[in-house]
């Protein structure tokens, strides 16, 4: 039993090649004994018939090494041992993962069963495979259902919080508006006039703002046009004129003239104000703001692309990958709230466009708008 199960452990060379030697002994064995009483029965002298046993026994001797040899050396290799190679380094192959090599090409799969068997495994391999891809592709659709669940309940909340906000909002901000607006008419000083009139344009804008905190709790349809973009982020960046920071920054408008968009202003005013804001409390004193934009053609549409370049210290590696989701601050004097950008990517994706942030190789950041173009 033990030598039995020491043979069964052997490699299949080994033991084909020991039961090779085996079957060409027994039989050459047997030939050489079943030859030898022919020759004496023909009644030839003992001398002829040593020799004639002598002549058999290197015939049977020759035959029987070339019969092994050719077994082992040529027909075994080729047609067994070579499969059963191409087998183990395909499993090898599957084992490490390596999709490359893992499958046996069909040009040296034989049409016997060893070749069956290597088909019935490359098809196993491929069944395998396609499981595998499924079960991924299943798994990610199952983490970004989980992801929107977890936003669309914070959305749900911040729906919630933005219609309070804006609803405690309106009150103090219309009593501002009518105190300046009231202001205006007592005051003839033309430079206190200039004053006022931008507090007025300001209070004005903070009650279009807290009206579009609805817009995270009611679901509301704005006025879209064709709206030129250069005259809006000079509307935005006087917005931000009030801030001191903004007269120590150089800010450039390169926006092409001739470049109009899809859009509702007041909506992108917002977006603008978001993204210089954002710009503008990165940089330093000195600093440089610079908004440019080209025309571009994707999906067989005109898109205008505004790229919002700063030379700031640019965005952390570990906030990049996640500026755009909600309470989430790049701003290195810890002024921001988050929510600047989320509101302007949530604006952006209403006008049909798309957004995102780089950061610059010479240093700063740049944050990429694209929106659908229009003619003037």
């Amino acid at each position: 039993m033990k030598l039995g199960k020491k043979f069964a452990d052997l490699k299949v060379r080994p033991k084909l090649i020991v039961l090779h030697n085996i079957f060409f002994l027994v039989l050459t064995c047997a030939i050489y004994f079943a030859l030898i009483p022919l020759f004496e029965r023909t009644g030839t002298g003992p001398d002829v018939v040593h020799g004639a046993r002598l002549v058999l026994f290197l015939v049977l001797g020759i035959v029987y090494v070339l019969a092994v040899i050719l077994l082992e050396a040529v027909i075994m290799p080729r047609y067994v041992y070579q499969p059963l190679q191409l087998m183990l380094q395909a499993d090898e192959a599957t084992r490490q993962g390596d999709r490359e090599h893992e499958y046996i090409s069909d040009s040296v799969i034989p049409g016997d069963e060893i070749g069956h068997i290597m088909r019935s495994r490359n098809e196993t391999v491929r069944l395998l495979r396609r499981h595998e891809d499924e079960l991924e592709a299943a798994l990610v659709r199952l983490e970004k259902a989980k992801q929107s669940l977890l936003e669309q309940d914070r959305l749900a909340s911040l729906g919630l919080m933005s219609a309070s906000v804006a609803h405690e909002l309106n009150t103090p901000i219309a009593v501002l508006q009518g105190s300046i607006e009231k202001l205006m008419e007592t005051i003839p000083n033309a430079q206190a006039q200039e004053r006022l009139s931008r507090m007025l344009r300001v209070a004005r804008r903070l009650h279009r703002i807290s009206e579009t905190l609805l817009d995270f709790a009611i679901a509301r349809t704005d006025d879209m046009g064709s709206v030129s973009i250069r005259p809006l982020l000079d509307e935005a960046w006087a917005l931000l004129a009030i801030d001191e920071k903004a007269s120590e920054v150089c800010f450039r408008n390169g926006v092409d003239s001739r470049h109009a968009v899809i859009g509702n202003a007041d909506r992108l005013i917002q977006v603008f104000v978001n993204l210089l804001r954002n710009s503008l409390y990165a940089v330093h004193s000195s600093g440089h703001l610079t908004v440019w934009s080209r025309e571009v053609e994707k999906d067989s549409a005109n898109w205008i692309e505004l790229s919002f370049e700063d030379d700031g210290p640019g965005i952390p590696a570990d906030l990049l990958p996640n500026i755009f989701e909600a309470f989430v601050s790049s701003r290195l004097d810890s002024r921001g709230t988050g929510l600047g950008l989320t509101v302007a990517e949530g604006i952006v994706t209403r006008h049909g466009g798309t957004i995102r942030a780089e950061n610059r190789e010479g240093g700063g950041a740049t944050l990429v708008v694209l929106l659908p173009a229009a003619s003037i």
